[in-house]
């Protein structure tokens, strides 16, 4: 065969690995308002910057004079691109082929992907659309195997190494389930998104007649924590990968992506944020607003674990965690699912050095047989673990609550405190109001008028309350002018970067 012939061939391999499942299967995936695979991959990535690896295998059929007759291509595409100039590995699941199914597709791509990923130390993101094993492989294939996830070393190694971004673009199953939420970042496009263990009519066998919206839609891994973002569209999707991206370096032990530096001028409307009657509330949010860079806030997972707020953002154009009480859920108190969601991502920020700002408002761990029945403790100590283990640069700004032994945790008091506390910090082992009937008991039953007493106790223990008794003691190392927040989160940030990568991370990412 002449070079020319095989010029030609080439090329018409690598047209009918364009086609992917053929017209009618392809035309079948947009009528459900979906794009394809290769539509996807050119939304997300920069123009005309993918390289595809693999680009012409999949199962062929041969005449008997070695003529090629019929060809499937793989269901896994994967390559490299660029998202926002930055080199990245992409890799995309072909419904079109076979639903996209894991045991249908050509096992070494996939452990290629995990590999380049993290030999060349580059962000994986994966484009999931596919289930997992079928019983069709099982009559393919004329016997049944030992189940095995192909490049799952690979998988946790690139948690450990580079950001890896998931984004669930279709109704996935078992290890393609897996694969999306072993990841930084996992997103799910509302209506379209669906992610189970074992799908309906698995789940029906064990008899639960459930639909797919109301068994894994978005909803409900939005509550459950499995899905870190929820949006309305693909590229809404596309859009959180290359916004998460932008904080983030291309690999563990890289600097930081800064940007400009950005000016925010003192905001005297914080000095009235927190509301002097204790049981009112205020909007973390809003004042998370105006201490960070305008615009910069990327929240994650906002519907679970929600009496703490977890974003990434950038204080003078510098990227940072931020951790933040949310007193309007529970008061800020730390339920299991809370705990869950603060341990990871404070593995996530110690994996990629991002100093963390921490915004207090804890009165303590949530308490009662919901509580207890969930197991609150164990996780909390879990989380306290990852808390003192964190070498990354930590700020605690004590807004207005800190209670207890998850107030505690609130920072790692055993080195250097760089803290600092509003007018309106309030902390102990247990707030007064809750403590006084357990304390002063004996004394209040033998008063002859018990709420008299009460009263008297209350107003003496209320004297004491001020937290410039403690800053005098030094128990808390500066009291500031609310409106002077912003400026002293700069001054941390810069410090923090002066330091940062100086430390390797003592913790190793888990899902």
């Amino acid at each position: 065969m002449s070079d020319s012939s095989h010029l030609a061939e080439l090329r018409r391999r690598a047209g009918l690995a364009r086609e992917m499942g053929g017209a009618e299967k392809v035309a079948r995936h947009h009528a459900r308002g979906k794009l394809d695979a290769r539509a996807r991959i050119a939304r997300l990535c920069d123009e005309s910057s993918f390289r595809e690896v693999g680009s012409i295998s999949g199962v062929a059929v041969y005449a008997a004079d070695g003529a090629l007759t019929d060809f499937s291509p793989a269901n896994f595409i994967f390559g490299r691109a660029r998202i926002d100039g930055r080199d990245v590995v992409v890799t995309a699941d072909d419904f079109t082929v076979r639903g996209g199914a894991a045991d249908a597709s050509i096992r070494e791509k996939v452990v290629q992907a995990e590999a380049m990923a993290h030999s060349l130390r580059l962000p994986l993101v994966r484009l999931i659309d596919g289930t997992g094993g079928s019983v069709r492989t099982v009559e393919a294939m004329g016997r049944t195997y030992v189940p095995a996830n192909p490049a799952w070393g690979s998988v946790i190694r690139n948690l450990e190494t580079v950001p890896v971004v998931s984004l669930v673009l279709g109704s996935v199953a078992g290890i393609a389930a897996a694969r999306a939420v072993s990841s930084h970042l996992t997103v799910m496009v509302r209506g379209t998104s669906h992610m189970f263990i074992a799908g309906p009519p698995v789940v029906k066998r064990i008899g639960i007649d459930i639909d797919k919206d109301r068994l894994g839609g978005a909803e409900v891994h939005e509550r459950s924590g499995a899905a870190d973002l929820v949006v309305d569209t693909e590229d809404a999707a596309f859009d959180a990968a290359r916004r998460f991206l932008s904080f983030l370096p291309s690999a563990a032990g890289e600097a930081l992506p800064e940007t400009a530096p950005v000016t925010v001028a003192p905001d005297p409307t914080l000095r009235d944020m927190v509301p002097a009657e204790r049981r009112h509330t205020y909007r973390m949010r809003h004042l998370l607003d105006r201490v960070l860079d305008p615009g910069s806030r990327m929240e994650m997972a906002p519907k679970f674990g929600r009496a703490t707020i977890t974003a990434l953002a950038r204080v003078d154009g510098k990227p940072v965690a931020v951790l933040a009480s949310d007193p309007n859920i529970y008061g800020g108190g730390w339920s299991a699912d809370t705990c869950d969601k603060v341990t990871r991502f404070l593995d996530f920020a110690e994996t990629f050095r991002l100093p963390v700002l921490h915004f207090v408002d804890i009165p303590g761990f949530m308490i009662g047989p919901d509580a207890e029945s969930a197991g609150t403790i164990r996780r909390g100590a879990r989380t306290l673990a990852a808390i003192y283990r964190a070498t990354v640069p930590v700020m605690g700004i004590i807004i207005r609550k800190c209670f207890g032994v998850a107030g505690a945790g609130h920072m790692n008091p055993d080195g250097y405190r760089h803290r600092i506390a509003w007018p309106s910090g309030d902390w102990g082992s247990i707030p007064l109001e809750g403590g006084i009937e357990a304390a002063y008991r004996s004394e209040l039953d033998a008063a002859e008028d018990r709420e008299a007493a009460m009263a008297e106790i209350v107003a003496r223990l209320e004297a004491l309350r001020s937290p410039f008794r403690t800053a005098e003691a030094f128990g808390v190392e500066e009291i500031i002018d609310p409106a002077e927040t912003r400026a002293h989160l700069v001054e941390f940030a810069h410090l923090a970067y002066r330091r940062n990568l100086r430390d390797a991370p003592a913790a190793r990412y888990r899902p």
